[in-house]
């Protein structure tokens, strides 16, 4: 009909300055949301404190981008540490179940040599 909208689609995301997709790219969002919460308590808490607007406005530019590569690296980190720890999972899964059963068995191995003490 005319006058309907289409339905929204939840998983769109928007594009910080035209160029960064929040949505897409791990850790964009936490780290904004983060950083932009930092840059409202240093600039607001220097500017209660002090009454001085352009050092204030400075500190929360500032502490927007501190809090934001902060928070981005430190979430990328665990990501890579995850993804690791994984990748070692999986290849071991995958060892269990392709020497099971064989000469190769680890676990085999471990009862063998039980056995002979």
């Amino acid at each position: 009909m005319a006058g309907e909208e289409a339905p929204r689609d939840p998983k769109k995301s928007f594009k910080l300055l035209g160029i960064l997709d929040v949505g897409t790219i791990p850790c964009a969002r936490e780290s904004v949301l983060y950083g932009s919460l930092g840059a409202l308590t240093l600039g607001l808490g220097h500017f209660l404190a002090t009454s001085r607007v352009r050092r204030s406005c400075h500190l929360g530019a500032g502490g927007f981008i501190l809090t934001t590569l902060g928070c981005w690296f430190y979430c990328r980190y665990n990501n890579a540490k995850l993804r690791i720890q994984q990748r070692m999972i999986q290849e071991g899964m995958r060892n269990k179940v392709w020497f099971e059963g064989t000469q190769f068995d680890p676990e085999k191995q471990k009862t063998s040599i039980e056995r002979s003490h």
